[in-house]
């Protein structure tokens, strides 16, 4: 029978804090990069002008549509290739999940924006409000709250996500665990180690997913 030995596992805690460590931080420059671009794609979606809506439609859709594994890989080894550029395995992961993640929070956001009664925009037009101050101040705080536990379920599926930056020795929790792997041969011991720090951080961002809701239904009240 299998004898499970976590102590040989533990004493590597260092490299399991700093893969940790490297997994938010990617996750936060990911986002950082794709709420904005999510945005801009979802109002680019609503456009009257046809071209613009169309050709946001078209990076959605290649973007939604395209493996994140994949695109990390082109990303990395491509795309310097192609213009010349040095790009290291974090900035490579944190474009293509941006992309992809963008991509995602233009729906997201768009839907959020749809559902806002058409009285409201004409009653900001009434008033005299231009459109970026309509948008700013009357329809993205009430589209916040509707698209909150959704966002936060895309915010928990990018941490995820980042394991994929493991195929480029991007040093995330996933890339730690193999190292620790190979070096003391205990593989199941180590990724159930990575399981439960991925499970620690998954859980408090659902506690702080259901804070914010909460605080956000007592000011709408």
């Amino acid at each position: 029978m299998y004898q499970w030995d976590f102590a040989v596992v533990l004493r590597s805690d260092d490299l399991f804090l700093q893969g940790a460590l490297a997994t938010l931080l990617l996750t936060a420059s990911a986002l950082a990069f794709a709420v904005p671009l999510g945005l801009v794609l979802a109002m680019a979606r609503m456009s009257p002008w046809a071209p613009l809506r169309w050709f946001a439609y078209a990076i959605i859709d290649f973007f939604r549509t395209s493996a994140l594994f994949v695109l990390i890989i082109w990303f990395y080894f491509a795309f310097p290739l192609l213009f010349n550029l040095q790009v290291n395995a974090f900035q490579a992961a944190t474009i293509a999940i941006a992309l992809q993640g963008g991509a995602y929070l233009a729906e997201i956001f768009r839907a959020g924006i749809e559902s806002i009664q058409a009285g409201q925009w004409q009653a900001a037009r009434a008033l005299g409000l231009r459109f970026g101050m309509t948008l700013r101040l009357i329809i993205l705080p009430q589209a916040i709250r509707r698209v909150l536990p959704v966002f936060m379920n895309f915010v928990v599926d990018t941490i995820k996500n980042t394991s994929f930056a493991a195929a480029i020795a991007y040093g995330e929790l996933t890339y730690q665990a193999m190292r620790v792997s190979s070096a003391t041969f205990r593989p199941l011991e180590v990724f159930t180690v990575i399981g439960i720090i991925y499970f620690v951080i998954i859980t408090l961002m659902s506690w702080l997913s259901g804070f914010m809701e909460r605080k956000l239904a007592i000011v709408e009240r």
